[in-house]
């Protein structure tokens, strides 16, 4: 699979951190639930790369991939946990090198232009905008499509759902990441119900 691939399957990917490796399985069956075929989770946390496996064993539908890499430690950490592709926060040189072999799709992070021709020159056409709102948000990106026609972007960091569909709207946005459908405090309190119910809205954004 590339990423243009995991990218068409989805208008927001959820941005997940999970704390308690009992909330993995049942996090991913809500999402699930709500229609949302692909999930970004951090590696923030101990039992991160023990939630990915469980939510992927809990929901086999969803295409996982994991967040926060910043290192090859944490790629071979990831992908031998079954990591369906890759989220850096940025990109050095060699970690695009290092992302560039992982053997899975990877969407490198970005918050320039020059990042993002340093990022192309790698090879790499898809990445992540982030943080989006702080980086410039919507109006940052437009002026990115001009001269760099060529690369789709995710925008991620701050990014609500009134927010999102202008940047849904954009002809260089493949789709929008947002932290919002499953909070840290709702996936700690259960509230599975609403967090499947964030999902479906997410799901019904175009």
């Amino acid at each position: 699979m590339q990423i243009n691939e995991v990218l068409s399957k989805a208008s927001v990917i959820p941005v997940l951190e999970v704390a308690d490796l009992k909330n993995a399985a049942p996090l991913a069956r809500a999402l699930a639930a709500g229609g949302l075929e692909v999930i970004e989770l951090t590696l923030r946390t101990a039992c991160a790369l023990d939630a990915l496996e469980a939510m992927k064993i809990a929901a086999p539908s969803l295409i996982v991939g994991m967040g926060t890499i910043r290192s090859e430690l944490d790629i071979e950490q990831s992908t031998a946990a079954g990591a369906d592709f890759l989220v850096s926060p940025g990109a050095s040189v060699s970690l695009l090198v290092a992302l560039a072999g992982a053997g899975v799709p990877a969407l490198p992070g970005v918050a320039t232009g020059s990042e993002a021709m340093t990022a192309f020159d790698a090879g790499f056409r898809a990445m992540k905008f982030f943080p989006a709102e702080p980086a410039g948000g919507v109006a940052y990106l437009k002026s990115l499509a001009g001269p760099l026609p060529d690369i789709v972007f995710c925008p991620t960091g701050g990014i609500t759902p009134e927010k999102a569909p202008a940047y849904l709207a954009l002809p260089n946005v493949a789709c929008v990441g947002g932290s919002w459908i499953a909070t840290s405090r709702m996936i700690a309190q259960s509230n599975w119900d609403d967090i499947e119910a964030n999902a479906k809205m997410a799901a019904s954004f175009k």
